[in-house]
C-alpha cells in the first residue's frame, strides 16, 4: 500500500520560508519515484522535484532551484521540500507524489499515487 502523507503548509508572508515533509513507509520510499509536484489556482499541475528511490538524488526543476530544495531522510522515509523567499505566485496546493517509473510531466495523468496535499498561502 502507498501511502503519502504531507504536512508543513501554512500561510506565511512573502519573504519568508516553508519546510514541507512527506511522510511514507518502508515500500513506498525504497521503490518508488517521489515527487513534489504543486497546483497552482485556476493552472495546471506543475512538477518540483523528483527522488531517486534507490540513490535518494534528487533534482529540481531547473526554474526553481533558487528558491527550492529537496532532501528525504532514508531513516525515517520521509522526503522534504524547503521553500525559501516564498512569493505569491508560489500559493498553491503542493502534493508528495508517487510513480512506479521516472517521468517528468506536469499532469496529474500521469503519476499514479497522491497525497491529500497541503496548501501553502503567500499573502501579505
Amino acid at each position: 500500500q502507498v501511502q503519502l502523507v504531507e504536512s508543513g503548509g501554512g500561510l506565511v508572508q512573502p519573504g519568508e520560508s516553508l519546510r514541507l515533509s512527506c511522510a511514507t513507509t518502508e515500500s513506498t520510499f525504497n521503490r518508488l519515484w517521489l515527487y513534489w509536484i504543486r497546483q497552482i489556482p485556476g493552472k495546471q499541475f506543475e512538477w518540483i522535484s523528483v527522488l531517486n528511490p534507490w540513490t535518494t538524488n534528487t533534482h529540481v526543476r531547473e526554474s526553481l532551484q533558487d528558491r527550492f530544495a529537496v532532501s528525504a531522510d532514508a531513516d525515517e522515509k520521509m522526503m522534504f521540500l524547503q521553500v525559501n523567499n516564498l512569493r505569491a505566485d508560489d500559493t498553491a496546493l503542493y502534493f508528495c507524489v508517487a510513480n512506479t517509473e521516472y517521468i517528468l510531466a506536469d499532469s496529474r495523468e500521469a503519476y499514479a499515487y497522491w497525497g491529500q496535499g497541503t496548501q501553502v498561502s503567500v499573502s501579505t
